[in-house]
């Protein structure tokens, strides 16, 4: 089995590029197959969930190109047909699928999507816009059929700002007849992403950012040029990496606006972060005060933030609160971080970290994406080794990320271990 190695301690100084953002393409990928010619999208990050997605397209009689940092789909030649379990289960993105082969084709047949087990993880909100427009949802255990003989625009309010079923209701409505109105819309900047490219292609999207997205359909959809924004969650890990071992890493390609609620957190600790208009620079800063958090929606602190950010609390002096009120189960880093000598508590949705906390490597397993990135920030700052199982997880979310720790400094490497 791989297993990423870690020999802690080591200071952190250079830079860090950081990569197109993970969640803006796994939705642009799919929304590819609405343009009825060729599509390029840039700043595509090489990480195993795109090329899942890529694969699917490739399934379904797409023509797919990959080069540095780009992907190249002509969507002219692609079929409507199921789309089997083992390529939906991959990653929980495959139900973009759902709406785009439902806007082109108004019918689809899929499984139901894959991802990290963080916690009840429905699609309810994604359905309940798909009825709305017109759409009939079949459920036969884990498998979908779904159709509609017309899909129409419609007043669709959300009963919470999802940006899966933000993004899904937005696919579908770009070829509903009329306009639709998606109310308690997610804000996230991969929407705003997602509704540019869209609009490129042809589509008439207002209010992307907001809580009210407004959507008038159009029949048809040509291929444009696209780019993908900034991870601002890799943008978040590399910060806390710097803040936790930098000597004036500095974090560049990046969107400061989009990882503010994390910058001002760390000021609150007292971390010494210099902000630029696209970078920052970090040190690992002593004495380092404890703060409260709270996980909340765009531009709230960024639940996919909050277990990276616990190895950070784990160093400040005294106590400090963080409140997960996204998913139900995103403390499975939290037994391993113990186990490497820190003080945590969970209590229902939140944890208590006492700090500061000497770390020393152990072996951990990545139980999910963001718990990986936690115990690798982790390991980087422990004493000694830290082993960590079940990597595939971190290789689905950051680029590179053995090569661009390497590269700053850190000792760190992917082993093969029986």
């Amino acid at each position: 089995m791989k297993v990423l190695e870690i020999n802690g301690g080591k200071k952190l100084e250079g830079t860090v590029r950081i990569s197109g953002s993970k969640n803006a393409s796994v939705a642009l990928i799919p929304a590819a197959i609405l343009a009825d010619s060729e599509v390029t999208i840039c700043n595509v990050p090489e990480i195993t969930d795109t090329d899942a997605l890529a694969e699917i397209l490739d399934y379904l009689g797409a023509t797919v190109k990959r080069a540095s940092e780009s992907i190249v789909v002509d969507p002219s030649t692609i079929k409507n047909k199921e789309i089997p379990e083992e390529m939906s289960n991959k990653l929980r993105a495959s139900y973009y699928f759902m709406a785009v082969l439902l806007a082109k084709f108004k019918h689809v047949e899929m499984y139901f999507p894959g991802g990290c087990a963080i916690g009840a993880r429905p699609i309810d909100q994604t359905l309940k816009g798909f009825k709305a427009l017109g759409a009939t949802v079949n459920e036969e255990g884990n498998r979908y059929v779904i159709d509609a003989k017309k899909l129409t625009g419609a007043h669709v309010y959300l009963d919470m700002p999802s940006v899966g079923a933000t993004i899904n209701t937005m696919l579908v409505a770009v070829k509903a007849e009329g306009e639709t109105i998606i109310e308690n819309a997610a804000k996230e900047p991969e929407i705003v992403n997602v509704a540019t490219f869209l609009n490129n292609m042809g589509a008439q999207i207002t209010g992307a950012g907001t809580s009210e997205i407004r959507i008038i359909g159009v029949e048809s959809l040509e291929g444009c040029y696209t780019e993908v924004i900034p991870d601002r969650i890799e943008t978040g890990t590399y910060i806390i990496a710097g803040a936790l071992m930098g000597d004036h890493l500095k974090i560049d390609n990046i969107i400061p606006e989009h990882v503010e609620m994390l910058i001002l957190k760390m000021k609150e600790m007292g971390v010494e972060i210099e902000v630029g208009p696209d970078y920052v620079i970090v040190s690992k800063t002593a004495n380092l005060k404890p703060v409260q958090i709270k996980t909340q929606g765009y531009p709230g602190f960024a639940t996919d933030l909050q277990q990276p950010v616990t190895v950070l609390l784990t160093q400040c002096e005294g106590k400090s609160i963080l409140e997960e009120t996204v998913y139900e189960n995103r403390f499975k880093n939290v037994p391993y971080l113990n186990d490497m000598g820190a003080n945590i508590q969970i209590s229902g949705n939140r944890i208590d970290i006492e700090g500061a906390s000497n770390l020393t490597g152990c072996q951990v397993e990545a139980t999910d994406l963001r718990a990986g990135a936690c115990l690798v920030l982790a390991g980087l700052l422990a004493e000694e080794t830290t082993k960590i199982t079940n990597i595939g997880p971190v290789l689905r979310g950051y680029e590179n990320i053995v090569e661009k720790l390497t590269d700053v400094g850190a000792s760190i490497k992917i082993k093969e271990e029986n």
